[in-house]
């Protein structure tokens, strides 16, 4: 599949991400935040929480899980953009909890796994 063809299937599944989110209750913050650190796919309010949220898309296991696609090296990659996203977006002097969700599509089959790892 090519890299076009693979950033459209990825915006469709996020897509779907976001719907899922909006139906548990999370109010949408912002999509695809890209800077030199990296992507974060989603950016979302959670209650007090500010999550941050990578989604993973495969059509079968033959290719890996997509939750083993969030590898060590991925996740820090998304705590390091976070931490800029947090710094030029936040107040001085006001802390806000958050926490790194993941979601990955296996096929239609949708989990959510809330606080997935940590910085």
């Amino acid at each position: 599949m090519g890299e076009k063809n693979c950033r459209k299937v990825g915006t469709v599944y996020e897509n779907k991400a976001v719907l899922f989110l909006q139906n548990k209750g999370y109010k949408i913050v912002k999509q695809n935040f890209r800077c030199r650190q990296g992507e974060i796919d989603i950016i979302a309010k959670d209650r007090e929480y500010l999550v941050f949220i990578e989604v993973k898309y495969r059509k079968n296991a033959y290719e890996g899980a997509a939750l083993e696609a969030v590898t060590w090296q991925k996740q820090q990659r998304i705590i390091k953009t976070a931490k800029y996203y947090l710094y030029i977006t936040a107040s001085k002097g006001f802390e806000q909890p958050c926490r790194f969700d993941v979601i990955a599509f296996e096929g239609e089959k949708i989990v959510h796994i809330q606080n997935a790892f940590t910085s």
